[in-house]
């Protein structure tokens, strides 16, 4: 069994999704796996992975809200280090993955037509996230 790993460093613009696929796929080429598993490892507490809609924005949009009005930065937390948003991150992380596994056929990712791999940041500020790609055969 061949395996291939990278790390990415991806810098986040703060709270938002990032759009990853095709630093991904990328990857994958580079690998010259033709059938296997990607697997993906966000190595963060505050930041999560998800495969979501990448044609209309407006599921991002509804996510994000969703996600505000489940765990609220306003609500009193204990653990409060880095700011409101903090604890928030880490519940929301949690609620999430950090982790996702794609298979790999004929040297692509197989996703849906309409599945996006995200940086989901939970964090108010910009952060540099390391990704890392695991590809096997």
């Amino acid at each position: 069994m061949a395996h291939y790993q990278k790390l990415l460093k991806i810098s986040t613009t703060g709270k938002n999704f990032q759009n990853i696929t095709a630093k991904i796929a990328a990857a994958v080429a580079e690998s010259g796996v033709e059938t296997g598993l990607c697997t993906l490892f966000l190595r963060h507490t505050s930041a999560s992975l998800v495969i979501q809609e990448n044609a209309d924005p407006d599921v991002l949009v509804d996510l994000a809200n969703f996600m505000a009005k489940l765990v609220p930065e306003s609500a009193k937390y204990i653990h409060d280090a880095e700011g409101a948003d903090d604890m928030p991150a880490h519940i929301r992380t949690a609620l999430t993955h950090t982790s996702e596994h794609i298979p790999i056929n004929r040297g692509h990712l197989v996703l849906g037509t309409w599945q996006g791999i995200y940086i989901w940041e939970h964090r108010q500020r910009s952060h540099t996230r390391e990704l890392v790609i695991h590809i096997s055969d």
